[in-house]
């Protein structure tokens, strides 16, 4: 059983850059986002008196809980893909989306037999449904071996989909939802790619470039340019690898420190960099954590060269570096706002605490240059998804 926390240094394979998470491809997706009636932007909140007590000049905390009432991100790529998806089938315009006219009477009476299918811990699996409910089509969800009934009901609750737990792990219960949907003719909408299975992927990730644009106009409100730190925690890094593809294209190649975090039992990004091949290495099995949503064996192939070349760590965390960051942010220090952040969502701060905290971890501290000019941004990608564990364990 890992208990400890361990922290790595990569090394750079290339300089190319994919333009698929550059900042005009982004600015297209934003136009779509905004193009749906429920669009806000979620909040970035400042934790000053935390900041203070861990040493360091700022500490934002990107709110993902907050979007589109889905308590978690992924509405964000599955609303885009979907929405390209649709597009091709009905030979329109791709260059520019717009969501009004996509669910107009005249389109929803054309797809409204579409399928989408995909596999989940629960969090995309959500955004899926919702999407295409939104636009008045199906969605087949199948969740891997473990997966909470809580999460599974909180599926099925939109739009009646079917969800269906398996015996299979995270991994190959993409590959059971990827044949299931090719016999039946439906769509995967999966946030990560394999041989043969890549634009859709790569949609979903340009998805998620929103969140990071608006936190980076959030930050010039307060005056900030750049931060100097960013936590980006990782399930197949598809999340990571489009925000800081996109920090990469902003920032001209000349990204903020960024540590990419793992649980310690599928660390599959963490393990690929210390295998030191540069290619991109499994988890197998079928590993625990309490990080549901991180829980993912296989990297993500399109956003993997990104997490190689241009992140500076690699953090492996147990699972209590996560309830550390779960209690901090119930908890706040001061006049602090509180934030309500899942097991998913608050590995990246629970980790910032750690090492701003811990004199054993000192030597991380010094690695990664955190000190008391560190501006640090981190996104909590997740509320209170399973609501009973979360009371359990910010209060224990």
């Amino acid at each position: 059983m890992v208990s400890s926390i361990s922290i790595i240094k990569g090394k750079k394979y290339s300089d190319e850059l994919s333009n698929l998470l550059s900042i005009e491809a982004a600015e297209a997706v934003a136009r779509f986002h905004l193009s749906i009636p429920m669009y806000q932007k979620t909040p970035l909140i400042a934790l000053p008196s935390l900041a203070n007590k861990l040493g360091v000049q700022k500490i934002f905390i990107k709110d993902e809980s907050h979007r589109f009432g889905l308590n978690a991100f992924k509405g964000l790529g599955a609303t885009y893909a979907i929405a390209k998806i649709i597009s091709k089938i009905m030979n329109l315009d791709e260059t520019y989306l717009d969501y009004s006219f996509l669910t107009s009477e005249s389109i929803r009476n054309k797809i409204n037999h579409l399928v989408f299918v995909t596999a989940t811990d629960g969090n995309h699996g959500k955004g899926v449904a919702w999407a295409a409910s939104s636009f008045d089509c199906k969605a087949i969800v199948y969740m891997p071996k473990g997966s909470k009934e809580c999460r599974a009901e909180a599926i099925r609750s939109i739009n009646n989909t079917q969800v269906q737990i398996t015996d299979l792990n995270y991994d190959d219960t993409v590959r059971f939802a990827y044949d299931y949907a090719k016999k039946h003719g439906y769509y995967l909408v999966q946030d990560t790619g394999f041989a043969s299975y890549e634009e859709i992927p790569s949609y979903i990730t340009q998805g998620y470039t929103t969140m990071v644009s608006e936190a980076i106009a959030q930050l010039s409100e307060y005056q900030i340019e750049k931060p100097s730190h960013v936590f980006l925690q990782a399930g197949v890094g598809s999340m990571a690898g489009s925000v800081l593809g996109y920090m990469t294209h902003y920032y001209q190649k000349r990204p903020p420190i960024t540590t990419i975090v793992e649980p310690s039992t599928v660390a599959c990004i963490y393990e690929s960099v210390r295998d030191g091949n540069g290619k991109p290495h499994a988890i197998g099995g079928n590993p625990k954590t309490i990080m549901a949503g991180l829980n993912c064996g296989e990297p993500n192939p399109f956003t993997w060269p990104i997490l190689r070349d241009y992140a500076s760590f690699y953090a492996s965390c147990p699972d209590w570096v996560t309830e550390c960051g779960m209690k901090t942010l119930a908890h706040p220090v001061g006049n602090d706002a509180k934030v309500i952040s899942g097991e998913s969502g608050a590995v990246g701060l629970g980790l910032l605490v750690s090492l701003c905290k811990d004199d054993s971890l000192s030597y991380y501290k010094q690695l990664l240059n955190l000190n008391e000019d560190s501006i640090i941004l981190i996104f909590n990608t997740e509320g209170n998804t399973d609501p009973e564990a979360y009371e359990t364990i910010i209060n224990q």
